[in-house]
């Protein structure tokens, strides 16, 4: 049954909702035409709809698959709340309540239920659902499903032997935060067909004033942060909303506490070493009000709908653009203005890459540690700046129809028309010589000794080796050390410098390096703007002609490619049985729609493709660029 037989309305008043937002009934009109449907919408909004109202009136029980309690929790709540027969399973329940709750399900009696994937297992839930009427199943938070994603989750992938073995009619992944290739692999998991219908929508926030800002000591950091507080809250009591402050430890958050208490803010700290009622009051207290700020690690913030977060405050860059985004979406839901502010330091880039490799299980597959590693990279890419944060952001997740053509609020925006431009032959002697001075340490020193290698700044160490004695020593002298600690770190972020294992990564020069540095390769990264002497200064600069920047728009015809190219890579991955990350990445298949290489040569010469990848497949990129 359509349905678009029965009256939409009527369904959408009995949910308590006046209207469809924008796209709502879009993308319920494309999952009931095509039957299956990949939706990617920011937390916040309105995914649940999509599936809550077909549910409430086709046939039989909708089933929800989701990792969230809470989420659940509040949404059987507001459900029974409007008259819609609906339950949850989780193992926080007692036993005799989950027994009951199952009595109902066998009845036929509940209209929606929300599990946890991991009771996909048991056969017996397997076989009661079996005897039900199971028109549609919707998979919340999906791009857990994605070994490529930001919040990899092993349960999700029994997710698609379960839906072929039940084959329900209807069948709804959504996610707040997909990239291309997160939604390519998504498909593959479910074994939904790659012309399955993508919806993507909601993505602008227009409202948020993002910022990113280099923050290398204590004291500074905490200055930014009193700055945002004082912007987004006023002084403490003033009732004006409430801000998350994200950091990276356990121990960090409980610090970031005491500093705000002691300054007079009610401010509680939240993290997944407490107990349960510790972290049940505080987020209770965040809801109600009676908190304003939250200094917590990413276990907070699941499930939560305030829409009076003024600013979101990352103390620490998250693992990659997609958990950034979902964080600091939790500001400004009422549509008014928020900040978004990411502080970072030059340690972020070696303690990340400390952090994947002893990351326990990550750590066995290094093919797993170099994809969370470029996913890293891709928000300190963002982090550096170069073009609108809003705009970067909204490419890379595939959104361009909502692109803003700046949004005249993130920092780069507002420093765009101060911006110097350097001349293409200064940015690229600049970087050979940095590259050389990296050249010089390979392996031997950390981003430092570089550092102080172009600087001319004495040092035992450059003393020791006689590296004081080459030409390289005072390269950039004039440069201040902070200005060329941005550079070197620009270049790790392009690709041209790395860092070895083990506990003291040392820095290296890769391969692209290498050539960038005897001029076979153009540096594509954008300098540091000269007023980057101190550690406050705003990203800016230019950009060598032919780069691309992180995010920024393929032309047309280019997209077009792209667009062929993503399609390739999920039949590669089917016929190989391998996600679609192992295949080739999406920075790797926009180099190739961009510079169309015409042999295997210029293949190469594409970031990702190496001698193995292009003997495997090489021939059908060349066939597919070739178009």
């Amino acid at each position: 049954m359509r349905l678009m037989t029965l009256d939409l309305d009527a369904g959408l008043a009995r949910l308590g909702y006046a209207s469809f937002r924008p796209g709502q009934r879009e993308a319920i009109e494309t999952l009931l035409d095509a039957k299956r449907l990949l939706l990617v919408a920011p937390t916040g909004g309105g995914k649940s709809l999509i599936y809550q109202l077909p549910g409430s009136l086709l046939p039989g029980t909708t089933l929800v698959i989701s990792p969230l309690v809470s989420l659940m929790h509040d949404q059987v709540a507001a459900l029974e709340a409007r008259g819609v027969a609906a339950t949850f399973l989780a193992a926080t329940l007692p036993a005799e309540e989950q027994r009951a709750r199952l009595a109902r399900l066998r009845k036929g009696e509940v209209k929606l239920a929300y599990v946890a994937p991991e009771r996909l297992v048991f056969p017996g839930f397997q076989a009661m659902l079996r005897e039900l009427e199971v028109p549609l199943v919707a998979v919340d938070e999906a791009h857990c499903i994605s070994e490529w994603g930001h919040d990899f989750r092993p349960e999700y992938l029994q997710i698609g032997a379960f839906v072929a073995n039940l084959a329900p009619k209807y069948l709804l992944a959504c996610t707040a935060t997909a990239t291309p290739i997160v939604r390519d692999e998504i498909l593959a998991r479910l074994g939904l067909p790659p012309e399955t219908p993508q919806l993507l929508r909601g993505f602008a926030r227009p409202n948020l004033a993002l910022r990113a800002r280099e923050a290398p000591s204590e004291r500074e950091r905490d200055h930014l942060v009193d700055q945002v507080l004082a912007e987004a809250l006023g002084a403490p009591g003033q009732g004006k909303g409430t801000v998350i402050i994200y950091t990276m430890t356990r121990r960090s958050a409980e610090e970031e506490t005491e500093r705000l208490v002691a300054r007079g803010w009610r401010a509680a700290c939240y993290h997944a070493g407490m107990s349960g009622p510790e972290r049940d009051r505080v987020q209770r207290a965040f809801i109600d009000g009676a908190t304003e700020i939250v200094a917590a690690t990413n276990a907070f913030g699941m499930g939560i709908d305030r829409h009076d977060v003024r600013a979101v405050v990352h103390l620490a860059p998250p693992g990659s653009i997609e958990a950034y985004y979902q964080e600091v979406g939790r500001a400004g839901r009422d549509g008014a203005p928020a900040i978004g502010l990411l502080l970072h330091s030059p340690s972020d880039m070696p303690v990340r890459r400390r952090l994947l490799e002893s990351g326990g299980e990550t750590a066995a597959d290094p093919a797993v540690v170099e994809h969370r590693w470029s996913l890293f990279l891709e928000l300190m890419r963002w982090a550096e700046g170069g073009s609108c944060r809003h705009d970067a952001i909204l490419r890379y997740f595939g959104d361009e129809a909502e692109t803003l053509a700046g949004c005249g609020r993130c920092d780069v925006c507002l420093d765009m028309s101060e911006a110097d431009e350097a001349g293409e032959a200064e940015t690229t002697l600049i970087v050979r010589k940095a590259l050389s001075a990296v050249a010089r340490v390979h392996r031997r020193f950390g981003l430092t000794a570089a550092v102080k290698l172009l600087a001319g700044t004495d040092d035992p160490r450059l003393e020791r080796s006689g590296l004081d004695r080459t030409p390289t020593f005072g390269a950039l002298r004039g440069r201040s050390e902070a200005w060329l600690t941005q550079l070197l770190r620009r270049c790790v972020t392009a690709g041209l410098v790395d860092f070895t294992s083990g506990d003291k990564p040392m820095v290296e020069l890769t391969l692209a390096g290498r050539a960038v540095m005897k001029d076979e390769r153009p540096a594509r990264l954008v300098l540091p703007r000269e007023s980057a002497a101190g550690p406050l200064s705003r990203p800016g600069g230019s950009r060598r002609r032919g780069s691309r920047a992180p995010g920024e728009a393929l032309s047309a015809e280019a997209e077009v490619v792209f667009e062929s190219l993503r399609r390739l890579r999920l039949e590669l991955a089917r016929e190989e049985g391998v996600p679609a990350y192992v295949v080739a990445s999406d920075r790797t298949l926009r180099e190739l729609a961009s510079l169309r290489p015409r042999s295997e040569r210029a293949l190469l010469e594409i970031h990702g493709i190496g001698p193995a990848k292009a003997e495997r497949y090489g021939r059908r990129f060349l066939d597919a660029v070739a178009g």
